[in-house]
């Protein structure tokens, strides 16, 4: 430790917010991250990231990171200044964070032992983070740079699961060039996916999360619209068959011996929405039924299914993986998340929670596991 730092306790720096359109529902996250964080054996630093990619010094003020009133927090309202930055020197020499203001001499905050990333979606959840962290060489909480990678980008994850023989779904990608050169064929691509697997078609961004930028089209007349609001959140998008069943959610989590995984939940039907969107997630607080009403087997083989899938994509740390129970008594996989929500409604936490993993504790796991593991090849 520095010698800024008389406390010798590892210090955990919370980064959170960034530039993706996950903004809120990360600084939401970090709120209940840092509320849980045990301040008797971690110094705690939050780091928050504007929108526009600002590092920033942040009130460590969780009860301020809260969805009130249905409005969404942001790191600008947190933020002790309007142009002050955090540097993470990349030197694998030096843990320093050091915070710098126009006109001020540039302050040195410590070392940080171990970085908790609560960022959602690309510029955090998809490996960039992580392959800054790697250069500077400080521990993080979760998936290395691979991993992370393939589980931001719905194409690429579901090429790895099919290729380890996972089962998944009908599914098109288009690609930003196809679209902006020749719109007809991209869309032309679309109807003849949909004359094979039928109507309705779910049309997301291939590396967005919290169901952002997805909408479900009954027919071609909502098409472009539908490609056109994805594309706002990614130029490449993914084109989903409707898969009718049970959406079932399982949790992995690293333990000593390996991934294990959580008791299952399910999200059942939203009456007041077409999907379990980002409204009925987050702002309507739709609530899964935790554990899955599930016989013994299904429940086995989701939770076989979901650690197939954290091995296959390289995982580490966590993950919540999100499957279709069909009618005809199969699971296919979805997606997994790498850094699933840690609201207060977050599905991952409550899945541990029954299983017996408390809150605080699946948070000092997840820190305890990142000091303990190496940056670099491994």
């Amino acid at each position: 430790m520095s010698s800024e730092t008389s406390s010798q306790k590892p210090r955990v720096a919370v980064v959170f917010g960034g530039r993706s359109s996950e903004h809120a529902i990360s600084v939401v996250t970090a709120g209940a991250v840092l509320s849980a964080i045990d301040r008797e054996k971690y110094d705690v630093l939050p780091i928050g990231i504007t929108s526009d990619g600002r590092w920033a010094l942040t009130a460590d003020a969780p009860e301020r990171m809260a969805i009130t009133d249905r409005k969404l927090p942001s790191v600008a309202e947190l933020a002790e200044s309007a142009d002050g930055a955090v540097v993470l020197p990349v030197d694998p020499t030096s843990r320093e964070v050091v915070y710098s203001e126009p006109g001020q001499v540039p302050k040195a905050l410590g070392d940080v032992d171990v970085v908790f990333p609560v960022l959602h979606g690309p510029y955090g959840e998809d490996g960039t983070l992580q392959g800054l962290l790697e250069l500077s060489g400080v521990p993080y909480v979760g998936s290395g740079v691979l991993a992370s990678a393939v589980g931001q980008d719905k194409d690429y994850m579901k090429r790895v699961f099919a290729s380890f023989g996972l089962p998944v779904g009908p599914y098109e990608v288009i690609r930003p060039r196809e679209w902006e050169q020749d719109p007809s064929a991209a869309r032309k691509k679309i109807v003849d996916f949909a004359a094979e697997h039928g109507w309705p078609l779910f049309v997301k961004p291939a590396r967005a999360g919290s169901s952002m930028g997805i909408s479900k089209v009954d027919d071609l007349a909502g098409l472009d619209e539908a490609v056109e609001e994805a594309r706002r959140h990614d130029p490449k998008i993914i084109v989903e068959a409707l898969l009718s069943g049970r959406e079932i959610e399982c949790g992995v989590l690293e333990f000593e011996d390996g991934p294990r995984a959580s008791v299952p939940a399910e999200i059942p039907p939203v009456t007041a929405h077409d999907f379990y969107d980002f409204e009925a997630k987050y702002i309507d607080s739709a609530t899964g039924l935790v554990p899955a009403p599930l016989t013994e087997e299904q429940t086995a083989r989701v939770q076989e299914l979901a650690v197939q899938a954290f091995e296959a994509a390289s995982c580490e740390g966590l993950v919540r993986a999100d499957f279709f129970l069909q009618d005809n008594g199969e699971f296919v996989i979805n997606e997994i998340n790498t850094l699933p929500g840690f609201t207060p409604i977050s599905m991952y936490p409550r899945m541990w929670q029954e299983s017996g993993v408390g809150y605080a504790e699946l948070v000092d796991r997840l820190i305890q596991a990142a000091l303990h593991r190496s940056t670099g090849l491994r």
